[in-house]
């Protein structure tokens, strides 16, 4: 459809583009927390959106995520980018309700491309129960694409990051591994053909995950995205005065990753997580290509979950059902940080 590959234009693409944690975290010490009384989620402490209570059975939740390209195929780049921003309404318990294009492309661009990227987040948005109602768009060098989404949850229906306890058992709803592999396509490390388990699981939404979730009532839940699956638990451990132990045997990988990272390929996203996380993740004996898949960031990944130990069960045999991806990748005990053994 078009003659340049998109991954050609961006310095780096996905959720591996995302501000280094670290200083993230050293920039919002410098903003001093909205308070207001029907402000339920802003910055103290941040999560996945923000939410705002209207009354007593609905709040909204509003979020924004974009980033440059990933993938080359423009149909593809804006599926991924309208999903990515859409899974963080499903990752607070919620649901999606209208969508607002934030674009930058070169004005070389070809029109039909930009067109694609626009008709398949657009089908994305409508797919996950919302409207893509307009958007804004500017130029520039370096192609980005997102959505700014507002969604509804009950008040009492949120999920947040920073609820997890000791005893809980913690899953993870997609494998890891998309950082890795689209890393190796873009040094030419591997062909094409490694690209469409990746990119089918970042085209996947979190929302049948999400409804199967609901009727069990998480204690927190978070979508794995650009601090990789270490940086997440990290944020999920801290906010919630817990300890996170995960087990590395079980931490799921789609085909190829794993190989890819015992031969080296890394993104430019795996130091910065290395360096957000790292001094809070306790690594016991764990091969460095674990480790790697661990610190690798992810882009529209699965739901990271924190939930009662005696309902683990039950939420496997739904899942199955359903013909879902759950992994039991861990659990919550008393302590602080996160070991991975």
């Amino acid at each position: 459809m078009t003659a340049v590959r998109l991954t050609d234009l961006a310095v780096s693409g996905g959720c591996a583009a995302k501000y280094s944690a670290a200083r993230l975290e050293e920039l919002l010490k410098g903003f001093v927390p909205v308070e207001a009384e029907n402000l339920l989620v802003g910055l103290a402490p941040a999560d996945d959106a923000a939410v705002y209570k209207l009354d007593d059975e609905r709040a909204l939740i509003f979020t924004v995520d974009f980033f440059p390209p990933l993938v080359d195929d423009p149909a593809d780049y804006g599926a991924i980018a309208a999903t990515n921003a859409l899974n963080d309404v499903f990752a607070m318990g919620g649901v999606p309700l209208l969508a607002l294009s934030v674009a930058a492309f070169p004005e070389e661009l070809p029109m039909e491309t930009v067109a694609a990227i626009f008709a398949a987040a657009d089908e994305q948005v409508r797919v996950a129960g919302a409207l893509l109602a307009g958007g804004h768009t500017i130029r520039d060098a370096e192609p980005k694409y997102g959505l700014a989404v507002v969604g509804t949850v009950h008040p009492r229906g949120i999920w947040p990051k920073s609820g997890a306890r000791s005893g809980d058992a913690l899953f993870l709803t997609k494998p890891l591994g998309t950082g890795l592999v689209l890393q190796a396509r873009r040094k030419d490390v591997v062909g094409d053909e490694a690209l469409p388990e990746a990119v089918a699981w970042m085209r996947m939404l979190n929302a049948a995950a999400a409804d199967v979730l609901r009727p069990f009532s998480p204690n927190a839940v978070t979508d794995v995205t650009g601090f990789g699956l270490f940086g997440h638990a990290h944020e999920m451990a801290s906010r919630s005065g817990v300890r996170i132990r995960l087990d590395a045997a079980k931490l799921p990988a789609m085909g190829g990753a794993v190989a890819l990272a015992r031969e080296g390929v890394r993104t430019g996203g795996d130091p910065r997580n290395r360096d957000f996380a790292g001094p809070h993740v306790e690594l016991d004996g764990i091969p460095d290509e674990l480790v790697a898949l661990g610190f690798d960031p992810q882009t529209a990944g699965g739901l990271l979950v924190s939930l009662p130990s005696d309902k683990g069960a039950a939420l496997e045999a739904e899942f199955r059902a359903r013909e879902l991806f759950l992994a039991r990748v861990g659990s919550v005990e008393d302590g602080a940080g996160v070991v991975v053994a």
